[in-house]
């Protein structure tokens, strides 16, 4: 199906068809019509399916048919999990806005950033927010914004801001807009907590499921490597030296030890940084622009970047540390491999890994040859486990217990 059977203006179509945008994915495809006839979504697609397009044209789409007169009034507020995808979806609004006759006035709202300068920027007026949920309450308590006009409340990767306390920050953003407004919710997945939170959003939302990442990533040579711990970094060096990578993308477990093991490279002359959530905004922001240029070959990063991000041209994934769940596998690894490319992804796994990295196989549903590197063989034998105590019936506590106790706690504090 192309583009123009979806119902979009010529202008939206000619700006698609002058960048290379041939046809919607499958998630566009079923998104769009819904959001142009003013349905609620709840969406199940996977990074690099598309998405952010999905709602960013509709909503530009049905805010041409009828523009603001005079001061611009906030319409859309689009929440998002990371400020690297907050600013990368007021991308998406502000590049395919070109296109409306009445070009969209757009603000992210980050931590990271002076709060003065984002207040300043929404009073001047303006027709679309992206925020972080967290500073959006902390712009919102400054009581200088009105909310009353808003027509589009989107929930971008809703399932990754789960961690982060996100249930307490929506009801107090609820509360402040409008209840009559159109409802799009994207998510990976949909646990029961999800839903209990697309339950407070919506009553009324459109289910639409993309099929699944994973076969998607058959597109990408995945390998499995066999290393001890101690020699995953000259194994890296060798890897890059061999296969002449120019765009690398290395998963680590913490913050220290992407700064450790970026500064190490650094040393042996490797274009290589490291990115976390402890850096300021302005370096994470110049780092990534940074990768993006290929200005730095070696990116060390937390999983803070296996989401959201459209990163091009990233030739080889590689998950120093494994990632604590399957479903973070498929994410990290769809950083390369995108746009209908070919990319590698490659994990190093010791003694102590081979249990859980089989759990990532089964959900995956893959199955990897292990491989040994002459020279980097994987030595000793996998620790022995040594059994606890056996658990005593009756004095476990049960779930019920332990969430009286919490709230007993959360009470007397307060």
């Amino acid at each position: 199906m192309p583009f123009s059977n979806l119902k979009l203006s010529t202008s939206l179509q000619e700006l698609l068809k002058k960048n290379n945008y041939s046809k919607p994915t499958p998630i566009q495809e079923q998104v769009i019509p819904l959001v142009l006839e003013q349905k609620d979504i709840m969406a199940q697609a996977q990074t690099g399916s598309g998405k952010t397009a999905s709602f960013v044209l509709p909503i530009l789409e049905l805010l041409s048919q009828n523009p603001t007169e005079g001061k611009r009034k906030i319409k859309v507020l689009v929440l998002t999990p990371t400020r690297e995808l907050t600013l990368q979806v007021a991308e998406a609004f502000s590049f395919f806005g070109q296109a409306l006759t009445q070009k969209p006035k757009v603000v992210s709202v980050i931590g990271g950033e002076g709060i003065g300068d984002q207040i300043y920027a929404i009073q001047k007026g303006c027709d679309v927010v992206v925020a972080t949920s967290g500073r959006f309450l902390d712009v919102l308590s400054k009581k200088q914004m009105t909310l009353k006009h808003l027509e589009f409340l989107v929930l971008d990767e809703a399932d990754k801001m789960l961690n982060l306390g996100f249930s307490e920050e929506l009801d107090a953003i609820l509360e402040a807009i409008p209840n009559k407004r159109q409802n799009l919710l994207f998510s990976a997945t949909y646990p029961e907590k999800m839903l209990e939170i697309a339950s407070k959003v919506t009553q009324e939302a459109i289910r639409v499921t993309v099929a699944d990442e994973t076969p998607t990533v058959s597109k990408i040579e995945q390998r499995v490597i066999e290393v001890n711990p101690q020699n995953r970094g000259p194994l890296l060096r060798y890897l890059l030296k061999k296969e002449k990578y120019k765009s690398v993308l290395v998963f680590m477990a913490n913050k220290r030890a992407t700064d450790n093991i970026a500064e190490k490279f650094r040393k042996r002359g490797y274009l290589a940084e490291s990115f976390h959530g402890d850096l300021s905004q302005e370096d994470r922001n110049y780092t990534i622009e940074q990768f993006k240029k290929k200005k730095i070959q070696v990116l060390f990063t937390t999983d803070i970047i296996s989401r959201g991000l459209h990163i091009e041209g990233i030739d080889c994934v590689i998950n120093f540390d494994l990632p604590r769940s399957p479903a973070d596998y498929i994410h990290r690894i769809g950083r390369t491999g995108r746009a209908g490319e070919s990319g590698v992804a490659i994990s190093f796994i010791g003694h102590e890994e081979q249990a859980h990295f089989k759990v990532i196989e089964k959900r995956s549903q893959i199955k990897l040859e292990r491989e040994q590197i002459k020279g980097y063989e994987l030595k000793g034998e996998a620790p022995k486990r040594e059994k606890g105590p056996a658990p005593v019936k009756g004095k476990k506590k049960s779930k019920k217990d332990k969430l009286r106790e919490a709230k007993a706690k959360k009470e007397a504090k307060s």
